[in-house]
C-alpha cells in the first residue's frame, strides 16, 4: 500500500497522516536528544572523523539499511571540476551512506545529507564546559558540533525512524549521507556524488534557523608564505621583517574585500546583503626568537566569491592584489611571497525559486513550524553546491536554529530541532510517498 505523492499524480500528503507523523517525532525526541549528545562526544575534528562515523555506521546498520563506508580517495575526484585541493592525509576522512530501497519505486528519490566534521574548539578554558562533553540547559544543547551539524544528522535519521514507528517507509530510494570534509573542502559530498549517489532532490540539515538557503557563496582557501632576512635585533634596520611584510599583504586583502563587496548590487540575491564577501585571515605564525628579525611568516586565509564566479579567476585576482603590494615594497619586490591553495576551491550556487522540492518543503515547514518558509543567502560555504552544480538536482539547505557555531559555547535549540525533524518527516512522506511495512 502506498500513500502521499506518486510519480504519476504528485498528490499531496494524506492530511490524516500529518498528526500521527508529528506525534511519532515527539515520541522519540528524548531518544533523539540522547543520540545527538552521544554523537557530539566524538571529537570529529579534521583527521579524527572515523570514530564518529563508526558510531553512525553502527546506528544505521542496526536500523536495517544497507550501509556503505569508505575513505575518500582523491584519485577518484581530483579531475572533477568541483574538487578542492588538499594537503593532509585522508586515511580517516570517512564517508558513510545508508540506503533504503522500497519494495516498488512509486515516489521521488531523496538524499538526506549532513557533515560529521567539526571545526577546532579554540582554548578549552574559554568554554563554560568542555566542548566535547555535551549538556542540555533549558531549550539548549551545548557542545562543539551540536549545531553545526550533528543535530541535523540526527534529525535526518530520526525523521525516518518516526515513519517506521507508524508502520511506514518511503516509497522511493532514500540515501542518508554522513560526510566529512565539509568544513574545509567539500570533497566528502563530492566523493558521494562521484560514487554514484544521486536522487531527485537533496536535503541538507545545516543550522539555518528554520529558513531555506536561496543562494550561497563560493569559497577559496589559501596560504601565503613570506620569507624575510633575519638579523640580530640590534641591527634590525638591516634585516627584512617577514611578519611586518605579511601585515602589508593582509592590509591589501582587506582592501580587495571592500572592492568585492562593492560589487554586490550586480549579483542576484546579494544586493541587500550588507557584507556578503569576507576575506578572513584565520591563522598566522612566524618568527623564531623575540630578539631576531623574523625570517618567515605564514598565514592562512579564506575568501568568498559570488555565485557564477569562477574560483580560478578569483584566485588570479587575489594573486594580482598581492603582486601589486610587492611591486612597490622594498623587500617583497625581489622576494615575492609563495601562495598555496590548500582547501576550498568551490563555486557558489543559486537555488532557483519555485521548484517542486521547495514547494513540498514549504508545506511541511508550515505545518510543523506554524509559519511560512522564508529564504536567505548564506555567506558561508555549504555542500549544496555539489548537488546543484554537479548533480543536477535541487538541494534544500534547511535546519534548526543554532548559536555560536565555530565559536565558544556552541548551542542548538531543542524546540527548533523538534520542529525541523517534523518538517523533514513530513517532507519525506510527501516527496517520496509511503508504503506499508510488510
Amino acid at each position: 500500500m502506498s500513500i502521499a505523492v506518486m510519480k504519476q499524480d504528485r498528490s499531496l500528503l494524506d492530511p490524516g497522516m500529518v498528526s500521527p507523523i508529528l506525534k511519532a517525532v515527539e515520541a522519540r525526541f528524548e531518544e533523539q536528544i540522547a543520540f545527538t549528545e552521544e554523537l557530539v562526544r566524538f571529537p570529529s575534528l579534521r583527521g579524527q572523523e572515523h570514530t564518529a562515523q563508526d558510531f553512525v555506521h553502527r546506528e544505521l546498520s542496526q536500523r536495517g539499511y544497507a550501509v556503505d563506508r569508505w575513505a575518500i580517495n582523491t584519485d577518484d575526484i581530483e579531475e572533477h571540476p568541483g574538487f578542492s585541493p588538499v594537503t593532509v592525509s585522508y586515511d580517516n576522512a570517512i564517508n558513510v551512506v545508508a540506503t533504503h530501497r522500497p519494495s516498488k519505486e512509486n515516489g521521488r528519490s531523496l538524499i538526506l545529507n549532513g557533515h560529521i566534521d567539526v571545526v577546532p574548539t579554540g582554548p578549552y578554558e574559554q568554554w563554560s564546559r568542555p566542548p566535547f562533553e555535551p549538556y542540555c540547559s533549558g531549550d539548549w544543547m551545548y557542545g562543539r558540533g551540536a549545531g553545526d551539524m550533528k543535530a541535523g544528522i540526527a534529525a535526518n535519521i530520526f525523521a525516518l525512524d518516526a515513519l517506521r514507528d507508524l508502520g511506514y517507509r518511503p516509497a522511493a530510494t532514500v540515501h542518508v549521507q554522513s560526510v566529512t570534509e565539509e568544513e574545509c573542502t567539500g570533497n566528502g559530498a563530492l566523493a558521494c556524488l562521484q560514487r554514484g549517489y544521486q536522487a531527485d532532490a537533496a536535503l541538507i540539515t545545516e543550522p539555518m534557523g528554520e529558513t531555506l538557503v536561496r543562494a550561497n557563496v563560493g569559497v577559496i582557501w589559501f596560504q601565503v608564505h613570506v620569507r624575510g632576512t633575519p638579523v640580530h635585533v640590534l641591527r634590525a634596520s638591516e634585516g627584512s621583517n617577514a611578519i611586518l611584510a605579511a601585515y602589508d599583504l593582509i592590509q591589501a586583502l582587506r582592501g580587495l574585500e571592500q572592492r568585492w563587496n562593492a560589487k554586490r548590487s550586480g549579483h542576484r540575491y546579494f544586493e541587500d546583503h550588507e557584507h556578503p564577501i569576507n576575506i578572513n585571515v584565520g591563522k598566522i605564525s612566524g618568527g623564531d626568537w623575540a630578539s631576531s628579525v623574523p625570517a618567515w611568516c605564514s598565514f592562512d586565509a579564506r575568501a568568498s566569491l559570488y555565485p557564477g564566479e569562477d574560483p580560478r579567476e578569483a584566485a588570479l585576482e587575489l594573486e594580482t592584489c598581492l603582486r601589486d603590494v610587492c611591486r612597490d615594497h622594498p623587500f617583497l619586490a625581489n622576494n615575492p611571497p609563495e601562495i598555496v591553495y590548500n582547501g576550498f576551491f568551490a563555486r557558489g550556487y543559486v537555488l532557483e525559486e519555485g521548484g517542486e522540492a521547495e514547494k513540498t518543503l514549504a508545506r511541511a515547514h508550515a505545518t510543523s513550524c506554524k509559519r511560512s518558509l522564508e529564504s536567505k543567502v548564506s555567506p558561508a560555504y555549504l555542500d549544496g553546491r555539489v548537488f546543484v552544480l554537479y548533480g543536477d538536482m535541487p538541494c534544500l539547505v534547511y535546519g534548526p536554529h543554532s548559536e555560536n557555531i565555530h565559536g565558544f559555547d556552541e548551542r542548538v535549540s531543542l524546540d527548533s530541532v523538534r520542529r525541523v525533524t517534523g518538517s523533514i518527516a513530513l517532507f519525506i512522506a510527501e516527496w517520496c510517498g509511503l508504503e506499508k511495512i510488510a
